[in-house]
């Protein structure tokens, strides 16, 4: 079957090609697009449907939270199905939940639906990208169709802010989720006439026991960080939550080492890249949804921005990741990824501490060289970590390896949301908590980036 996919792609042309691509490509473009958009609507969601910070932080985080949880079961139901299925699959429920998020009655049915909704991104991202390393298996061609790739989902990042901002403004907070409809169907044609199947392992089984303690660990740990303020740090609620945060992650490695078919087998820790990699991309994405998830209300709540304006003060976050990555997955192909990680992360990291220094009087240019060097950072950090996780392993390890990667990204895009709104909520202002999650967020990042000089590509195993 492999074999059959190679020859079906090798006799693509040059456009059918790029075409291939796209419409793979499309399908990661929504899942980012879907954060950016809700990410700038939050205001008008809180004004629609009620709900403080923590309301806004279940409905970026019950998103996640899934998608994070699932993604490892989605890059082994990859490898055991078929990515293009998977890919299909994930693409009809992403199209479904989309519509009926658009008419959603409360707060609570809108964090359900965003959580179908995270079954559905689950199940696209490992799906693309072990089409794509199937579809294209020479490193330095890989290394420039993830820059590609990268760089097609960085638009929804440019795009998704300007575009939601119009779109709320305009037409209210419920529009934003009608823009999945057209773009699934779009991607859904493109797979179906071009993508070849991949190799299936249909005689492996599944690890539902891992799944669900996997799941129940990053659910409760996001709870009790989210809803401390509510609680208390010190009382049995959240005490309960972190308890069982904890031994559910015992669980599951428990589970892991034991279970024929694990989610993610244990031994690949082994692999020093990967191990790294995982916490590198865990670090990256607590930092841009961290900012992600702050900066738009700095810019509607303090600044007093309209939610278009709101996304047009984003831009110089999102651009870099729409450019930057073509040459970076050049850069890449040359060098290897260690170097590029590593700018990358004090990029951002430098970016981060001066938007730290913003408060309500100060002028927007600050802010735009704060929100550029993140996204150069951020542009410079990842099209290098996915190429170096996915040379790390072999082939039949592609969609675990790439299960696994981008599950610690999204939990730590739950971590960044949960841990910024804690810091917001116990703030004595909006500015003063603002000030201290930035300046948490750009340690974090820092330690991202000495971890991947250190570790990042010294070697496979």
């Amino acid at each position: 079957m492999e074999k059959a996919m190679r020859q079906r792609s090798g006799s693509l042309g040059r456009p059918a090609k790029a075409l291939l691509i796209f419409g793979v490509s499309l399908g990661y473009f929504m899942v980012l697009l879907d954060t950016t958009v809700v990410s700038i609507a939050l205001p008008a969601i809180r004004a629609d449907l009620g709900g403080g910070i923590a309301g806004l932080q279940w409905v970026m985080n019950a998103y996640t939270i899934v998608f994070a949880g699932l993604l490892m079961s989605m890059g082994a139901l990859a490898d055991k199905l078929g990515a293009k299925r998977v890919f299909i699959y994930g693409l009809l429920v992403f199209l479904a939940a989309s519509a009926a998020s658009a008419t959603a009655p409360s707060l609570g049915s809108l964090v359900g639906l965003r959580a179908v909704l995270g079954v559905g991104g689950a199940a696209l991202m490992p799906a693309s990208l072990t089409i794509l390393a199937h579809a294209f298996p020479e490193p330095v061609e890989r290394a420039r169709v993830l820059g590609i790739w990268t760089a097609t989902t960085g638009t929804a990042m440019a795009a998704g802010p300007v575009v939601g901002g119009i779109l709320v403004d305009h037409f209210g907070w419920r529009s934003i989720f009608l823009l999945n409809v057209p773009l699934s169907v779009i991607s859904l044609i493109l797979v179906f006439l071009l993508v070849g199947e991949t190799s299936r392992k249909p005689g492996q089984s599944f690890d539902w026991l891992g799944q669900m303690t996997a799941i129940a660990a990053m659910a409760a740990l996001s709870f009790a960080l989210m809803e401390s303020e509510t609680y208390g740090w010190g009382s049995p609620q959240i005490l309960a939550a972190f308890g069982l945060a904890l031994t559910s992650a015992v669980l599951f490695l428990i589970i892991e080492r034991k279970s024929r078919a694990p989610l993610f087998p244990l031994r690949m820790f082994r692999n020093v890249t990967l191990s790294f990699g995982l916490l590198a991309g865990m670090a990256i994405n607590i930092g841009l949804s961290g900012i992600l998830f702050v900066i738009p209300l700095y810019f509607q709540q303090i600044r007093e921005f309209s939610a278009h304006l709101a996304g047009l003060a984003l831009l110089p976050l999102t651009i870099p990741l729409v450019v930057n990555p073509i040459f970076t997955g050049r850069l890449v192909g040359r060098i290897g990824a260690r170097l590029p990680m590593t700018i990358g992360f004090i990029l951002a990291a430098i970016g981060t501490l001066a938007q730290a220094l913003s408060d309500a009087d100060t002028g927007y240019f600050p802010t735009f060289i704060g929100l550029l060097l993140v996204g150069f950072g951020v542009s410079f950090t990842i099209p290098p970590l996915m190429a170096a996780v996915m040379s790390s392993v072999s082939k039949d390890q592609t969609g675990t390896a790439t299960g696994a990667l981008n599950s610690s990204r999204q939990l730590g895009a739950t971590l960044g949301v949960a841990i910024v709104g804690s810091i917001l909520g116990g703030g004595a202002s909006f500015v003063t908590g603002m000030h201290i999650s930035l300046i948490v967020i750009s340690v974090v990042l820092l330690f991202g980036g000495l971890i991947s000089f250190s570790f990042i590509g010294r070697t496979k195993s």
